[in-house]
């Protein structure tokens, strides 16, 4: 009889993640949530311009809102850690969208800037890394179903949804303050993130456990179970230099659980070549606002309005066609180096681009290829920290990444902001370039402080 051989046809690995049960669902729902990121800083530009006709009063009211968001996000995350995402997130959803749709109303109306200031900061201070809280999921199901070596993918897939998040997110609010009202591309995103987190937070099988630490204290030699254990092996042949023997392995035993379990916990920023990752991000992000805001600018004087959604989701195809491939493709040698990499085409990119302004077909095309390597840089600064913080810290560590964009961010629009009102967009249009470029000495920093470290615990 002869035997048939039927090669197996090898499975995509983004099949394999989504064949985990609970996958899909709190990836689309957490991709639905994330709306905000990408609208309501934009959103807040979009419509302060339309209504006080000033850059500087956009860029600082949105860098207000960012900076707020940079300042507590940390704290959530610790919250998140130490109590679990339900039970803390189902609280601050609900105040988070509570300030939301204040900061919508009253702009709505036209409240007085210092009013709509500090409704934008209270706003800011509601808000915290949803795309922390999925990267966290996907570690914890990856490890408990034994995937553990698609992580790489799983953190590439939510940057690709990052990107999607980018390019749906500027078109709809340019649509919208364009075409319906200078003030409606502020309630989508609220809406979006109500129901988008009320699924995920009620999703509770793929929700992390608690990790706590546990303290354990040793016996006192004049313990009575001890005294028993003694007495009793004392009175075998060789018995004094068998409990001589479990002392030692006992003090030993006692040594290792001070100096792990018993430990206070360790400040996330304290970790080698932590705080040059964050300053790579934010130096970095301040590229984007930027660029956001200048094509604002740009599209503004060529009477393009409507088009401006689709111009700047150009960089968010290249970068979501980039993280997918990125995502199947293991690359060898240290992260840093590709990120180091990766800043350095990107450079070249918008040095490119703001040379092709004015035509906007090129500069389209160039915003594309530039964008191929933008989520692979923010794949391997997740990766990075996770490779560098411990597995009860993870949630803190992504969010403080995702802060220190969030504060890159703010500076980027509000230097803007004020250069538009100075300067012409062409100048202004140098910025993306020149951010990106000084992002990485960081980059390079964060690496030698890292081989460093590795090398002293070797």
């Amino acid at each position: 009889m002869a035997a048939t051989s039927a090669t197996e046809i090898p499975k995509s690995p983004y099949s394999v993640l989504f064949s985990i049960p609970g996958t899909k669902a709190f990836c689309a729902s957490g991709a639905l949530a994330r709306l905000p990121m990408s609208m309501m800083s934009l959103g807040i530009i979009l419509a302060l311009n339309h209504l006080y006709d000033n850059w500087t009063i956009a860029g600082v009211m949105s860098a207000a809102y960012v900076l707020s968001t940079a300042a507590v996000t940390p704290l959530y995350a610790r919250l998140f850690d130490r109590f679990g995402q339900r039970k803390v997130g189902s609280v601050v959803l609900v105040v988070q969208i509570i300030a939301m749709l204040g900061f919508a109303f009253a702009a709505l109306v036209r409240v007085p800037i210092p009013l709509l200031f500090a409704l934008a900061v209270v706003m800011g201070l509601t808000q915290f890394s949803f795309g922390a809280l999925v990267r966290t999921r996907w570690t914890y199901v990856l490890d408990r179903t034994g995937n553990g070596s698609l992580l790489n993918t799983a953190y590439a897939l939510e940057s690709a949804i990052d990107e999607i998040v980018f390019i749906f997110g500027p078109i709809l609010a340019a649509f919208l303050a364009a075409s319906v009202h200078p003030v409606s591309q502020l309630f989508v995103p609220t809406i979006a993130c109500a129901i988008g987190g009320t699924v995920f937070f009620a999703l509770r099988d793929t929700q992390p456990p608690v990790v706590r630490e546990i303290t354990v204290v040793s016996a006192s030699s004049d313990d009575a179970d001890v005294r028993l254990a003694v007495d009793g092996n004392t009175g075998n042949n060789g018995g004094a230099n068998s409990v001589q023997q479990d002392k030692q392995q006992d003090k030993l035993t006692v040594a290792q659980l001070k100096s792990n379990d018993n430990r206070k916990k360790r400040n996330v920023l304290t970790y080698a070549g932590v705080i040059p990752l964050l300053m790579v991000f934010i130096v970095f992000n301040m590229s984007f606002t930027a660029f956001d805001t200048s094509m604002t600018a740009v599209m503004k004087a060529l009477h393009l309005d409507s088009l401006l959604g689709v111009q700047l989701a150009m960089l968010a195809v290249g970068s979501c066609i980039g993280a997918l491939v990125f995502g199947t493709r293991e690359l060898k040698g240290s992260r840093w180096r590709h990120m180091i990499t990766f800043l350095a085409i990107i450079t070249v990119g918008f040095f490119i681009i703001h040379m092709c302004q004015g035509n906007l077909i090129m500069m389209g095309v160039f915003e594309i290829l530039t964008g191929l390597t933008v989520s692979s840089v923010f794949a391997s600064g997740n990766l990075v920290m996770k490779e560098t913080v411990p597995e009860e810290s993870l949630t803190e560590g992504l969010a403080w990444v995702s802060t220190a964009g969030t504060i890159g961010a703010s500076f980027g629009s509000m230097t803007t902001g004020i250069m538009l009102d100075h300067f012409s967009p062409d100048i202004s249009l140098m910025l993306p370039w020149i951010f990106v470029l000084a992002s990485i000495p960081f980059a390079l920093i964060g690496w030698a402080v890292t081989r460093r470290s590795v090398s002293l615990h070797s």
